[in-house]
């Protein structure tokens, strides 16, 4: 876990391109922000070109679908691939809903993703899997998720995140684990979002995405599981707040000292 890469983000603060939905736009921004990356915003196809090529990565996410919004996410992840920039696919909801797994199926057919970062049920509806997703909630199944997260990677040719209270990621070969959280991401909508667009401020300046997605994936639930530790009262509400306060002052070495991870 090379979380020296927290260090490098910060001081090259890379632009990070989003497809973002018009739920958690403002949590998107303000958490690439808060950790050292600068964010952009866009739901323009005609801009997509220029935003594009002055980004560091990319990340789509299918939360709130529109026809254009797919034919914008098309093209960004098309023009992205041919400038070999990391491209971050958030599949929400595609477990649940069959109009969204064609469409994340018909993208990922149209240009290659990096990173692919889902809850359980998500990544298993990619992967071909059986699970009984809910909306947006992972839903819950009996698979064994190393596998899932392992042959999902396999066909798809990427990295693949599974989030939740334990994190699995997998490059179809390799797996790892982060056993770090608190309960509250669940509750806060948003951080499944500002988590994939971490990924990718994290994917824009390591050369290699299972590292980039386990040190991402680290620096987001390792956070959250300090702020609640030094805050015992906090809620859902007063978490996201604290938590913008967290991602923009965590150090090194506080995350070494709470890391859990194999």
């Amino acid at each position: 876990m090379k979380l020296n890469l927290l260090t490098t983000l910060r001081e090259s603060n890379p632009i990070v391109l989003n497809a973002a939905n018009f739920v958690t736009v403002q949590d998107v921004a303000n958490g690439l922000n808060a950790i050292g990356a600068s964010p952009i915003m866009s739901k323009e196809i005609d801009e997509v070109d220029e935003m594009v090529q002055m980004a560091s990565s990319v990340a789509i996410n299918l939360g709130t679908l529109t026809k254009l919004q797919i034919k914008q996410t098309k093209e960004m992840g098309i023009l992205a691939a041919q400038a070999q920039k990391p491209v971050v696919l958030d599949p929400v909801a595609v477990g649940a809903v069959k109009h969204r797994l064609q469409t994340a199926q018909a993208l990922l057919e149209a240009f290659p993703a990096t990173i692919i970062r889902g809850n359980a049920g998500e990544i298993a509806a990619l992967g071909g899997f059986d699970w009984n997703a809910k909306g947006i909630d992972a839903g819950s199944g009996s698979g064994d998720l190393d596998e899932i997260t392992r042959k999902t990677a396999q066909k798809l040719h990427c990295t693949v995140i599974a989030s939740g209270s334990t994190d699995t990621i997998s490059d179809g070969e390799k797996i790892a684990h982060v056993y770090n959280g608190t309960p509250l991401f669940q509750a806060h909508v948003g951080s499944g979002d500002m988590l994939s667009s971490i990924v990718a401020a994290f994917a824009a300046v390591c050369a290699d995405p299972f590292e980039a997605a386990q040190t991402a994936c680290l620096v987001f639930a390792a956070t959250g599981e300090l702020l609640v530790n030094a805050h015992r009262e906090v809620g859902p509400g007063t978490f996201s707040m604290y938590l913008m306060d967290y991602l923009a002052k965590v150090t090194k070495d506080e995350l070494t000292d709470i890391a859990q991870f194999d």
